[in-house]
């Protein structure tokens, strides 16, 4: 399976106030997808599964602010935060103007949508889907992202940056070669002195101190009415076994994927992981 094929349409809006980059698949007056991405990650990261889904879906795959091209945050200790990225979900929603949403989330963006779906936008998502991550976080998990999110490494060459990724993103699973160059290309940046780097800000990991409340969600979990798919990567360092086991415990309609071969998080590429999405978002 491959990343190539038609490409999205690459668009532009304003939401609560910061100028957010989004991809758009689909039909406009298709059913409408929310695809949210991880911390330190694009919306490009769901160019195979929302190819998959847009003869069925208008799928929209943002990057969040301080990622990817969309704006950086004024004050990072006060901007990077679920309530801010809930309040431009929201906007975006409003502005594409549909009552009822279906929800993809990868580790931060299965937060944001665990977060939404079990507040704010309780009533208006109907399916979610949470990609390897629960409502609360391990703390060495949260140590060891902090660590290489915080302070992104510099490179001469975006060669040498992909071999980079494909170290750090191993957990992802199987991913070829195409996928791992669209992946590159979407995640580099180059900076004054000529180097490359990652395409996002350094201060979105303040989000873990400025707010550790926001992962902790078990509250919101429990208010969720939408019909919920968790995935959790095999090796997965972020979804324990036990914390599957008390999520299915907590709200026993939750169905859940193992996906094999792969830890945190699953790359929602390969047919096995696309096939779940589709059944459960038609459900």
């Amino acid at each position: 399976m491959s990343m190539l094929g038609d490409p999205p349409t690459s668009k532009y809006t304003v939401c609560d106030d910061f100028e957010l980059h989004y991809l758009e698949w689909g039909q406009a007056h298709f059913p409408l997808v929310i695809a949210w991405h991880g911390l330190a990650r694009v919306g490009r990261d769901f160019d195979v599964l929302a190819r998959k889904l847009a003869d069925n879906y208008c799928v929209i795959a943002p990057d969040t602010i301080g990622r990817g091209l969309s704006q950086w945050a004024r004050d990072p200790d006060e901007d990077y935060c679920f309530a801010r990225y809930g309040a431009i979900a929201q906007s975006l929603c409003d502005q594409l103007a549909r009552d009822q949403v279906r929800w993809i989330g990868t580790s931060m963006g299965g937060c944001l949508g665990m977060w939404l779906a079990g507040g704010p936008m309780r009533d208006r998502i109907s399916h979610l889907v949470i990609n390897d991550i629960g409502p609360e976080l391990p703390q060495a998990a949260v140590d060891r992202i902090v660590k290489y999110v915080g302070v992104p490494v510099e490179f001469e060459t975006v060669v040498e940056f992909e071999q980079y990724l494909r170290s750090i993103y191993a957990p992802f699973g199987y991913i070829p070669g195409d996928e791992w160059r669209a992946i590159t290309e979407a995640s580099f940046r180059r900076r004054e002195n000529g180097k490359v780097t990652s395409h996002y800000d350094p201060h979105i990991v303040n989000h873990f101190n400025a707010f550790p409340d926001d992962w902790r969600l078990w509250e919101r979990y429990d208010e969720i009415i939408a019909k919920t798919l968790l995935l959790r990567g095999e090796y997965s360092d972020l979804l324990s076994f036990g914390m599957t086991e008390e999520m299915i415990r907590r709200r026993p309609q939750t169905a859940v994927l193992e996906c094999v071969g792969c830890g945190h998080a699953p790359a929602l590429n390969v047919p096995v992981q696309i096939e779940a999405i589709i059944d459960h978002l038609a459900s």
